[in-house]
């Protein structure tokens, strides 16, 4: 099973510090100076509701529907979490529309191509964009690393377990069901 990121909305403000961290973690080039509303395209989201807030961001699923609709197969299982090979990816939107939690986006970017002669062209070229896990960080996801509240954790199959068993013990022992016979 793969691992996945995990949001507390119990715990989560809303603030959006894990979408600055994954924005910053992700800037090839390192140049923090140089994100705006243009370029800032985080791999998590902070979904708002007027009394609660929460993160979306894969679920890193193992059979995922993006993998199976992509036409260039540019979604793949590696290094343990669900991967975009950028290039391949022809920017479709195929998997945004497969994607079942929202998680998966298409966006652009500027590329200058070099035509040879003294002018290059400057184009946009659309990729999809998912969280990784920040599988390139030694820390591990830059998400998780910054949340002031703790509302993210990475889970795994056995975390998955402690917490079914945890809800199962705490259904089980909720005294404030009470069915009369």
């Amino acid at each position: 099973m793969n691992s996945f990121i995990l949001a507390d909305a119990n715990k989560c403000i809303g603030c959006r510090t894990c979408e600055v961290a994954c924005a910053v973690a992700h800037r090839v080039d390192g140049d923090v100076t140089a994100l705006s509303a243009i370029n800032f395209t985080p791999r998590i989201h902070v979904v708002k509701g007027a009394t609660i807030s929460t993160a979306t961001q894969c679920r890193q699923c193992e059979d995922a529907p993006c993998a199976n609709v992509c036409p260039n197969n540019a979604i793949r299982r590696a290094h343990g979490f669900v991967q975009v090979q950028q290039e391949r990816c022809i920017g479709c939107k195929t998997c945004v529309v497969a994607c079942p939690y929202g998680a998966m986006e298409v966006v652009t970017y500027p590329v200058v191509r070099n035509t040879g002669a003294a002018v290059n062209v400057l184009r946009e070229r659309a990729q999809a964009n998912k969280c990784d896990l920040c599988y390139d960080r030694p820390e591990g996801p830059a998400c998780i690393e910054v949340c002031p509240t703790e509302a993210l954790r990475c889970v795994d199959r056995d975390d998955l377990a402690m917490l079914s068993a945890d809800k199962r013990r705490r259904t089980a022992l909720d005294t404030g069901v009470g069915f009369s016979v």
